[in-house]
């Protein structure tokens, strides 16, 4: 597997692998099939696993930890602190104070089974207090030896600057690919890059439409999260279904599958995809975009392939906005 540098010292797989769905959102799962995938992508040098408290909540992390018991020198682990949980997985309002997390922080370490963080994000923005407060609670764990990098998810030029000046961020993550190109349309990536900072993108996917396994909304378990999403509403997910059928003639043109092309096409904008999956098969499809080249007029077709304006639905759900510092 390729690798990435994010920031000035956190080398990572190129592609990268999210966990979030294994326990949460996505409907049922096989715990076995999991850990089994977990320790089919360490062995197959994908690497860089992500996670986060609010995933179960706990559950995720404590999935790893389990799975992956004794490897956590071989892989680069990112968890976040995210909305205030208590132990017994009650979910409150956002919370960026210091003291919450710190204490997120030292129960993420101890529901993973490691002694440091890798890559540990604020999940989201705490409007109520300012990110200088925040990140200098994520620097004292960097100091204390905790933590060995500090990331931020879904925040602005304007935040990230701010959030840089207090302690380097290694790493911005926000939902990217050909259905979410937010950020190459405002000031985030080209912060990112002007500052030094490496690129994570969550949803490379499209949350599974670019991809052969959801082609009807039949294919989705009737407790799946996404079927509450714009995007997966019938008439835009048809409309949708017609967009990634254009990608598909361009995969064949390549002897790939679309998702292999789409996780390149991130890829080729200097941006890390961590795609979520169950299966040990779909996780050798989705390495196998590392090995695959992109040339300007390929990248070109595909973003042609995607207007903006006949993409219909938004990404999340009402509340969304609120949640995206931006």
């Amino acid at each position: 597997m390729h690798q990435r540098l994010l920031g000035d010292g956190l080398r990572v797989s190129a592609i990268g692998l999210g966990a979030m769905g294994m326990s949460a959102y996505y409907g049922p799962s096989d715990e076995q099939e999991s850990i089994a995938t977990l320790r089919h992508a360490v062995d197959s040098g994908v690497t860089f696993i992500d996670t986060a408290e609010a995933y179960g909540p706990f559950a995720n992390e404590q999935l790893i930890g389990r799975a992956l018991k004794g490897r956590f020198d071989e892989i680069t682990i990112a968890t976040k602190a995210s909305a205030e949980t208590d132990d017994d997985g009650t979910i409150h309002g956002r919370n960026g104070t210091p003291a919450y997390i710190k204490r997120a922080a030292e129960r993420s370490l101890r529901h993973l089974g490691t002694e440091v963080i890798d890559l540990y994000y604020l999940h989201r923005v705490d409007p109520a207090v300012p990110i200088e407060e925040s990140v200098g609670a994520m620097a004292e764990l960097v100091q204390e030896g905790k933590v060995r990098h500090l990331g931020l998810s879904e925040v602005s030029g304007r935040t990230m600057r701010r959030a840089h000046a207090v302690h380097p961020i290694a790493a911005v993550q926000s939902e990217f690919s050909l259905f979410a190109r937010d950020i190459l349309d405002n000031d985030e990536k080209a912060t990112a890059d002007e500052l030094g900072i490496g690129f994570v993108a969550f949803s490379p996917l499209g949350r599974g439409v670019l991809t052969d396994g959801i082609r009807s909304l039949d294919d989705l378990a009737p407790d799946d999260d996404r079927r509450y999403l714009p995007r997966f509403q019938a008439d835009a997910f048809a409309a949708n279904r017609r967009l990634v059928e254009r990608v598909e003639t361009i995969a064949a043109e390549f002897g790939a599958t679309v998702a292999q092309v789409a996780l390149a096409w991130v890829l080729s904008e200097g941006v890390v995809p961590i795609p979520g999956t169950r299966h040990r098969a779909r996780l050798d499809e989705n390495a196998g975009a590392a090995d695959l080249t992109l040339d300007d007029e390929t990248r070109r077709r595909l973003a042609e392939a995607f207007p903006p304006s006949e993409i219909v639905g938004s990404r999340d759900g009402i509340d969304a906005p609120a949640g995206v510092d931006r």
